[in-house]
């Protein structure tokens, strides 16, 4: 599990988050949703690491990471994948380094056992035989593929990922949706996404957490999402004309 507890964030005098308390759970898919500036990346980056919160604790299990010295976080961090929104791929290195870089960075295996490994990666999001090719000779969604690749080497027990369809047409955003969610519940990883996307909600949000003006206005389920009473999210939720279509089935 991973808890979320009493976060607030400041930026000089900008308070962005104020005092979000969150649960995600294994073998689940977390959205975290709101409109721009809601303070939902901000809170993404908190989770994994990347930003220190104003006050609150993030709790991976029964661990609190931000009371950790350098090489006790080292470890914790092995333990997270992370997708980004641009995929954020080496320009520079082939399909094979970008997806072994973590485990360049963070392990000793031999270089057999790391290619066995890629070759896995590869096979599990549907792109076997692309080992050599350069990020610039791949699709949008090829790349995304390769980004979960990386991001599932390690066999992290924790995924966050940031906009992962942020780009790519419904099609292909429904092929990444499913990827994601069928990796989570095989290897049980806790998955936290950050996204604009409705139908992401609605396909994969077994979790989600709407985040308005820095606070948790609401969470619940996809399922719940439909019939939910709170105004602010309706506002937001309802904007998508996929989503009114549902609610004119209800």
């Amino acid at each position: 599990m991973i808890r979320a507890e009493n976060i607030f964030k400041s930026f000089a005098d900008h308070e962005v988050l104020k005092g979000i308390t969150a649960e995600f759970e294994e073998g689940q898919t977390s959205l975290i949703i709101g409109r721009s500036g809601a303070g939902k990346t901000v809170l993404l980056k908190i989770l994994v690491g990347l930003i220190e919160p104003s006050s609150g604790k993030v709790w991976f299990d029964n661990i609190d990471f931000y009371s950790l010295d350098k090489v006790q976080k080292r470890a914790v961090r092995m333990k997270i994948g992370m997708l980004f929104q641009g995929s954020a791929l080496f320009d520079s290195m082939t399909v094979e380094e970008n997806i072994r870089f973590p485990m360049d960075m963070f392990t000793h295996l031999t270089k057999a056992e790391k290619s066995k490994q890629v070759d896995y990666c590869l096979e599990r999001v549907n792109l076997s035989g692309n080992n050599s090719k350069f990020p610039s000779e791949l699709s949008g969604g090829m790349q995304k593929r390769v980004g979960i690749a990386r991001a599932i080497v390690l066999n992290p027990k924790y995924l966050f990922c940031d906009e992962p369809n942020s780009g790519l047409d419904p099609k292909t955003s429904i092929v990444i949706d499913e990827l994601i969610s069928s990796i989570t519940k095989e290897k049980n990883i806790i998955t936290v996404i950050n996204t604009h996307d409705m139908n992401s909600v609605m396909e994969i949000g077994e979790k989600i957490i709407f985040i308005h003006q820095g606070e948790l206005e609401w969470e619940g389920s996809n399922k719940e999402v439909l019939e939910s009473n709170n105004k602010t999210l309706d506002g937001f939720i309802f904007a998508s004309p996929f989503i009114q279509k549902l609610k004119a089935r209800i």
